[in-house]
């Protein structure tokens, strides 16, 4: 079973997603994909760690999401897999600056997706709902998102939109 989580910022989606891999299996594996850059993301980092139950495996990884999962599901053959987040790992993909890392890792993702069985959620932002951004970073990171959203949506079994703590099923 493989579940897409989206929502805005403090939508719910993180919570939503950690309840649902928790009911899943009661071995879990949580894919960190944020950089702590400032005292600000320091602080979501922390809140983030303090909602998780201290027996799940925490594996950081800012970059090479495919392998990582691949490790996981190697490693931990019985768990079920949170990735937190997809729109973290995007951003830090694009701030690398390297195009054909970009692309071999986007495509790794989706190879490893298809042969992954372990059960595994993967939070992403939803980010077409605002304003187009004023800089081209940020217009680019909403269409590569958007992208990425629409594909993993198509190999996933369920994907779930969080508003507001409250999830809607967009496909079960």
């Amino acid at each position: 079973m493989k579940h897409l989580v989206l929502g805005g910022v403090r939508s719910g989606k993180s919570q939503f997603a950690e309840r649902w891999i928790a009911a899943q299996r009661d071995q879990v594996v949580y894919i960190a994909t944020s950089q702590v850059w400032d005292e600000g993301m320091a602080e979501r980092v922390a809140k983030h760690q303090s909602y998780r139950p201290t027996h799940w495996c925490t594996i950081e990884e800012p970059i090479q999401l495919a392998q990582t999962i691949n490790s996981a599901v190697n490693e931990h053959p019985e768990a079920g897999i949170i990735v937190e987040c997809c729109s973290l790992w995007m951003t830090n993909l694009l701030c690398a600056e390297n195009e054909a890392q970009f692309k071999v890792e986007r495509e790794a993702l989706f190879e490893t997706l298809q042969s992954v069985e372990s059960p595994i959620v993967l939070v992403s932002a939803e980010v077409g709902l605002g304003i187009m951004p004023m800089n081209a970073l940020a217009r680019r990171f909403g269409d590569e998102i958007g992208v990425l959203n629409q594909r993993l949506a198509a190999c996933c079994d369920q994907v779930t939109l969080v508003t507001a703590g409250l999830p809607m099923a967009l496909k079960s």
